[in-house]
């Protein structure tokens, strides 16, 4: 049996079960941040041009648009963007503002109906300072929550298990979103 250098055996049972999830590096190590603030760089600026699955929008207003959150804390966990290259909400103009209060509006209500959760977090954190990964271009986060739903996981192991991958539940909430005058 192999043994690590402090003379512990590897592989030793510890009476942990992990759960292992690798592809959460990617964002821990940062590789998907922008190299600056441009909206070159800007992956809110860049989704809008790739098709609504590739880049898991769920909905397209004239001043703003919805997508599910590439690293979301809960399954259904949608971001709301103006078009518009814009780091604070006091830079977004009265029209992509109403939009942008009545996409999050609408989020809320789509996500009620096809995922029924019990409560919700919509917030946006204005500055790297304030915990924006993307302080550059502001986004509101309409979070789903469930009872229950912050177990040990995400406290002790800084983990989250998500039931259901991230484009099956955008084909489920852009089903779900309303068409036409009744979009936002």
């Amino acid at each position: 049996m192999a043994s690590e250098s402090n003379g512990a055996p590897v592989g030793v049972p510890d009476g942990f079960q992990r759960l292992w999830t690798p592809h959460r590096m990617v964002y821990i190590d940062g590789a998907d941040k922008p190299a600056d603030d441009s909206s070159e760089e800007c992956p809110f600026c860049a989704a809008p041009h790739a098709s609504d699955e590739d880049s898991l929008i769920v909905a397209r207003g004239k001043h703003c648009y919805a997508l599910m959150n590439l690293y979301p804390y809960n399954p259904g966990h949608l971001l709301v963007c103006p078009y518009r290259h814009v780091a604070s909400y006091t830079d977004l103009s009265s029209q992509e503002r109403e939009e942008f209060g009545d996409m999050s509006a609408t989020a809320v209500r789509v996500l009620r109906e096809v995922s029924r959760p019990d409560g919700f977090n919509l917030g946006m954190n204005q500055g790297a300072v304030a915990g924006a990964g993307i302080a550059a271009h502001v986004h509101q986060h309409v979070v789903p929550r469930w009872s229950g739903d912050a177990n040990f996981f995400p406290i002790i192991a800084r983990t989250k298990a998500l039931p259901q991958v991230l484009g099956e539940t955008r084909e489920l909430i852009a089903a779900g979103w309303p068409r036409g005058d009744k979009a936002c």
